[in-house]
């Protein structure tokens, strides 16, 4: 059997194959050291560029929600030529990773449907303005003041300083309530009185009310009527016309001071009740 032959690496140029990975380490080093360079500048450049865009929008008085999508998209789309152009730096040639990226992007575009149904939503937001930064809205069952307007998702900050992400197409595919699109708003409130009180004691002593709050609006007037029979009650609407940020106040003031005026004027609230009637049979 023969024995395995080891090759004879007497006459090899050590030194010339050091020195060639020398330079080819020095030479894909200096690559990588050069993409991080392009990176890092690329990044800090989106950023200045964005942060220029944004100054520029403002100067406008454009809409926040415009101004924060138009902000974003840019610094991605910047982005993704800065990742090119580092990865080119490094010796991959872009045109067929474009190709790859364009395979996958169909690839991963099938798989992130939902996605892309965000960002068209967000488009449709800016485009339609349903509502604003700043508006109080009530959308995909969550209520919540509109903070900010992304490319993806909307984040709102709730009554009790909660922040909620939701996504765009979530929004634009349920019923939209905007609070805040109008200036006034009208206060729905329902009291109910006893069958035995003077109906007209107590349309007069709700009209007092209403009057002396400064911050019911006179016009359009308020309206004061009798709205049902109920079971146990007989039912006065009240609804009063304010200005948007007096909503809240003005509801849970007046309803206070019915409570209080009723007792002084000796109006009842009356209690659910029934009468049962018992039959006794020998």
């Amino acid at each position: 059997m023969n024995e395995l032959q080891m090759p004879d690496l007497t006459g090899f140029d050590w030194a010339g194959l050091w020195e060639t990975v020398q330079t080819l380490g020095l030479d894909f080093g200096m690559k990588v050291l050069m993409a991080l360079v392009i990176f890092f500048v690329g990044r800090m450049i989106a950023r200045i560029a964005t942060k220029g865009l944004r100054k520029a929008i403002q100067s406008r008085e454009v809409d926040k929600i415009l101004e924060s999508f138009a902000c974003n998209l840019v610094y991605w789309v910047l982005m993704i030529f800065v990742i090119i152009a580092a990865i080119n730096q490094i010796g991959v040639q872009t045109t067929s990773l474009i190709a790859i990226m364009g395979a996958a992007g169909l690839a991963i575009g099938l798989a992130l449907q939902g996605s892309l149904a965000n960002f068209a939503a967000g488009v449709l937001i800016v485009m339609f303005r349903p509502y604003r930064v700043g508006d109080f809205i009530e959308a995909a069952g969550i209520s919540g003041t509109v903070l900010q307007v992304q490319i993806l998702t909307t984040i709102l900050k709730t009554g009790d300083n909660k922040q909620i992400i939701v996504p765009n197409g979530q929004i634009m595919g349920s019923i939209i309530t905007n609070y805040s699109a109008n200036d006034t708003r009208r206060v729905e409130m329902t009291i109910g009185v006893s069958y035995d009180d003077d109906l007209d004691k107590v349309r007069s002593t709700l009209k007092e009310l209403v009057n002396a709050d400064d911050r019911i609006l006179k016009d359009p007037e308020c309206l004061i009527a009798v709205s049902e029979l109920a079971d146990s009650s007989v039912n006065f609407i009240v609804r009063p016309w304010v200005n948007r940020a007096d909503y809240s106040s003005v509801k849970f003031g007046l309803t206070e001071a019915i409570k209080k005026r009723f007792d002084q004027e000796g109006i009842s609230f009356p209690f659910p009740q029934q009468d049962v009637h018992i039959y006794k049979n020998d």
